[in-house]
């Protein structure tokens, strides 16, 4: 049965709801609204009985939420929209919940500096930045704003190109000193490399190593490129990192950086509902003021 709002319903339990739907468990949405789980799962179970089916699957499903949970998940989501494009009609300050779904890199060492700042302008936005391998997806309502390596192809988009950035071969002195330094590409076959694990890259703008030389393969592997970070500034091995990362790193020095020198471009992107939002779009300036403030260390030289 196909869920339909009664004639009295409550939009909190709603809210509640979509929430749970976003973090995909009870504890991530009693984290957000301050409640404890049980209450969480509480007012989900009320919301059930009153629509009159299950929203959330129980048991061993893959999916977390069922047929009906996804189409009032969609409905929901356009009332919440709704709801605040009434609150910036008369006026109200900007509050509520952006959820930014990003690369770990970009979002440790580029957003999440710059929070003190929408911190002070915005004091009752709740941000939450999901920065981890892999993405969320605003065209399902999985976050608000995505930030991504490749630019995304969904007719329910805005998407924008947010900047430009390079990355390069980076390793410390000590372990230049031990291993000898290089003076072309080609001797990076004889050096400890420190890459990304081929079978588990999330994007295909990730594969870069052939670029740099055909063949060329990392003798030590992570899916995390802050793993990553940390065995290149412990001596272990050299490799190549986003510049905002390896310029900005106690310790690190750039090598070759005529030989290899990489280029990309992250894509911001999000509904045309979500961004027509006064939190949403305030979230999205902050990041293009961020990107424009890093500009050095993105696209250095």
């Amino acid at each position: 049965m196909q869920p339909s709002l009664p004639p009295m319903y409550n939009w909190d339990d709603l809210r509640i709801f979509l929430s749970v739907a976003r973090h995909k468990s009870l504890q991530g949405a009693a984290d957000q609204m301050g409640l404890d789980p049980t209450t969480i799962g509480r007012r989900v179970a009320r919301l059930e009985q009153a629509l009159n089916c299950t929203l959330i699957a129980r048991g061993r499903s893959a999916q977390f939420l069922t047929a009906n949970g996804k189409r009032l998940f969609e409905a929901a989501s356009r009332v919440e929209t709704a709801t605040e494009g009434v609150r910036t009609a008369v006026g109200e300050t900007s509050s509520g919940v952006v959820r930014i779904s990003t690369s770990e890199g970009f979002g440790t060492a580029i957003i999440a500096p710059a929070v003190p700042q929408l911190v002070a302008k915005r004091p009752k936005l709740q941000l939450e930045i999901v920065a981890m391998p892999g993405f969320l997806s605003p065209a399902m309502r999985e976050v608000d704003i995505a930030i991504t390596l490749g630019r995304p192809e969904d007719a329910r988009l805005e998407i924008e190109k947010l900047t430009d950035y390079t990355l390069g071969l980076y390793a410390t002195r000590a372990y230049l000193e031990r291993t000898g330094r290089l003076s072309n590409a080609e001797d990076l076959r004889r050096h400890s490399l420190i890459g990304y694990i081929d079978d588990l890259l999330y994007a295909n703008e990730l594969r870069y190593l052939d670029d740099v030389l055909p063949g060329l393969k990392p003798a030590i592997s992570s899916s995390s490129i802050r793993a990553q970070q940390e065995m290149i500034a412990r001596d272990v091995g050299v490799g190549i990192l986003p510049c905002f990362m390896g310029e900005t790193a106690t310790g690190l020095v750039r090598v070759l950086p005529k030989d290899v020198a990489i280029n990309g471009t992250f894509w911001l992107s999000a509904r045309r509902d979500v961004l027509q939002t006064a939190r949403a779009r305030h979230v999205r300036n902050w990041v293009y003021e961020t990107v424009t403030a890093r500009r050095k260390v993105l696209l250095p030289g």
